[in-house]
């Protein structure tokens, strides 16, 4: 990377992480409506009575809402631009590759000093919820997980919670941090392309 005109980025790859990480909160959810709807079912049906020891007397558990449907629909949209600007600025830079990078070194230093940006539009100076020193929003240690990743954590943490009003709050958060990352993308794209021309 330190010999290259342009530092090498490849945003096809981080498009195609988020685009997992959306079906995986996706199916988070899935999986806790389930869960609440199939308690519900059992409790209804007296399993919890029915396979009650009277030597070890327990109470069944307490009914759960089924979880509302959160909007995934900012965080959607977000993801497509961020696609689509991944596919434009790799057509992009491959493109002013093969030509040898032209241009003038201050218009390169300037297009690396932007790519260098990248990673912090992924982040917010309000923090996640309840731990604020933890800025990035797609990456951050789990509250119960010690130093393991939770990856969108503000999101997968309000719906492992049961915090649905939270959980649209972070989505929308999320969505916002994506659009501005598939800008600056955009951005430096614009750019490959002025120095192809």
């Amino acid at each position: 990377m330190a010999d290259a005109d342009v530092l090498p980025y490849e945003f096809t790859d981080l498009a195609d992480t988020m685009q997992s990480y959306n079906k995986d909160l996706q199916k988070l959810l899935q999986n806790k409506q389930e869960e609440a709807r199939e308690r519900g079912l059992e409790l209804k049906e007296g399993v919890y009575h029915a396979s009650l020891d009277p030597r070890k007397p327990t109470v069944a558990p307490p009914p759960e809402d089924i979880p509302p449907h959160l909007n995934f629909s900012p965080l959607e949209n977000a993801l497509e631009a961020l696609t689509k600007s991944a596919e434009r600025y790799k057509t992009a830079f491959n493109k002013a590759e093969e030509s040898g990078f032209p241009g003038s070194d201050k218009r390169l230093a300037a297009l690396n000093q932007k790519l260098l940006e990248h990673e912090r539009r992924l982040t917010d100076p309000a923090g996640l919820p309840r731990r604020p020193w933890y800025r990035h929003l797609i990456y951050a240690p789990g509250v119960y997980t010690g130093y393991g990743p939770k990856t969108m954590p503000g999101i997968r943490e309000a719906i492992e919670q049961r915090r649905w009003q939270e959980a649209d709050t972070e989505i929308a958060r999320v969505a916002k941090v994506l659009e501005n990352e598939a800008a600056l993308i955009d951005s430096a794209a614009s750019d490959l392309d002025a120095l192809s021309k």
